[in-house]
Formats: C-alpha cells, structure tokens, sequence
C-alpha cells in the first residue's frame, strides 16, 4: 500500500510541478494579449496544481502516519499549499486574476528547490525526534503555513501597486498595467491581507516559543531562526503600526509589504539552510 501512496505522491508533485509551471506562463501571456479563455485556462491549471498539491500533502499524510509539518520538504509543500489557498480566495473573492502573475512564480520556483536541491533521502518519509512530537508544533507550522502563504499574497499586491504607480501614473489604459485594479485598491487590499496574517505570524512566534521550551527547555535562546522571525514580525508590526498611527499608504507602504516577504524568505531559506542553528534542515 506505502508503494502505491509513495508512487502517487511522486506523480501528483509533477503534476503540481508542472500545473505551476503552465499557470504562471498563462497569466504572463494573459496579461499581453488580453484572451479571457486564456486567463480561464491559467486559473484551471492553478486549480489543478493546488489539488495535485493537496494530494501530495494527503499521501505523505498517510504515509508517515503523522501531519506532513517535520521537514523542509514537507513544510515547502504546506507553503506552496498556504500560497495557493490565500491566492485562490483572492482571485475569486476580488476578481483578481492578474495577480496571478506575481504570486504563481513563488510556488514554482520553491518545487523547483526541491528537485534541484533535494535528494531522494531527504524526500523520503522518516520517523521523527521526539523534539517534534509535539501538538504545538503543529500549531506552529501551520499558522506559518497561513501567515507565510498570505505575506506572499502582500508581495504580489505591493509589485502590482509599484508598477500600477511608477512614475506617477495611475491610470493606464494600455499595455500589461490595464489589467490591474485600480492602486487605491491594491494598495487596502495588500493591508487587508497584511491585517489577518501579522496575528498568525504573532501565533507563529508563541507557540514557536512553547515549543520551544517543551523540546529544548528554554522559551527563548535567540536562535537564528528566532531572531529572523522577530524580524519579520518588527517589520509587519512596523507596517500596521505606521499605517494607523501615520496614515502610510502608497509607496511607502507598498514597498514595506515588499521588504516584509523578502525577510519571510530568509526566515525560511537563509535560516534553515545557511545559519547553523537548532532549525537548520541542511
């Protein structure tokens, strides 16, 4: 039975792979030649890549007969599903197929990750440490999962607005721009998004933190993953924070949700496989 389970997860992860790959080229070449049924397809692919996704994490699921939360691997596949989830409800809830375009490289690129650098050993499902046998590591990972998947949603909104603005223009007619919303409303929706994922990155950092002093008997010890966590939450806080109390809009805050997912990445990658640390994976 774990034969044929491994052997779908294999298949389903080229699949999503590939889903990826096809979705991302469509909404390029959508936002060029303004083909609606080419803007359908790129959504279709998405769709399927997020369900490939979704049996990908269910097999290992079952395979490893515990939540697919315990590696780098299997916490790049929850990313990409968290990605999709928040994009997927934004296209639909908002009509927002162009940022598509912007978002759909972000998964892409983190399945190509895996296949280059990732062998087979490493994809495999193993048993765990008792360090990770725990409830609120899978609190921990899968507010990540949501907080992470929605700062990458912020990214998108914030280039969008960057291009939507540059130079001072705001209202293109033509050209790949015409398919963006106005940037009045990418600029609230990019804080809108921001709004719902800071209290799950604030999530993420206390039950990373009770973790913490379960596995290792200390709350806090400045792990570089701790630290760039912090980070990341200084600099979404500080967003908010100026939003409300300054009144920062444009520009400026679209350039911070920009900064802010650049520190999410390096939480992720510059930790996890540069800094030696207790959450190093390499």
């Amino acid at each position: 039975m774990n034969q044929g389970l491994q052997g779908l997860e294999i298949s389903m992860f080229y699949l999503t792979l590939v889903a990826y790959f096809l979705s991302m080229v469509l909404y390029w070449v959508w936002l060029g030649v303004k083909s609606n049924i080419l803007g359908k397809f790129a959504t279709a692919l998405t769709i399927i890549g997020f369900a490939g996704n979704t049996v990908v994490l269910v097999a290992r699921t079952v395979i490893a007969q515990r939540l697919p939360l315990s590696n780098g691997y299997e916490f790049i596949l929850t990313f990409c599903w968290g990605i999709l989830a928040v994009y997927l409800f934004a296209e639909f809830r908002y009509k927002l197929r162009a940022l598509g375009s912007f978002v759909m490289p972000i998964p892409f690129l983190l399945l190509v990750f895996i296949v280059m650098k990732m062998g087979p050993d490493e994809r495999v499902a193993q048993a765990i440490p008792p360090a990770l046998k725990s409830q609120w590591l899978t609190f921990h990972v899968v507010t990540a999962m949501l907080s992470y998947g929605a700062f990458a949603i912020s990214f998108g909104l914030g280039l969008m607005y960057l291009l939507k603005t540059r130079q001072g223009v705001t209202n293109q007619k033509d050209g790949l721009i015409s398919r963006f919303p106005a940037a009045e409303i990418l600029d609230d929706l990019a804080y809108k998004v921001i709004g719902f994922a800071l209290p799950l990155l604030t999530l993420v950092i206390i039950t990373g933190a009770i973790w913490a002093d379960y596995a290792w008997g200390t709350y806090w010890s400045w792990d570089p993953k701790e630290t760039w966590s912090l980070i990341t939450w200084i600099i979404y806080t500080g967003y908010v924070h100026a939003r409300l109390m300054y009144g920062w809009k444009g520009k400026r805050a679209a350039w911070m949700a920009v900064l802010g997912f650049v520190a999410v990445i390096f939480t992720f990658f510059g930790v996890n496989y540069l800094l030696p640390g207790l959450h190093s994976y390499a």
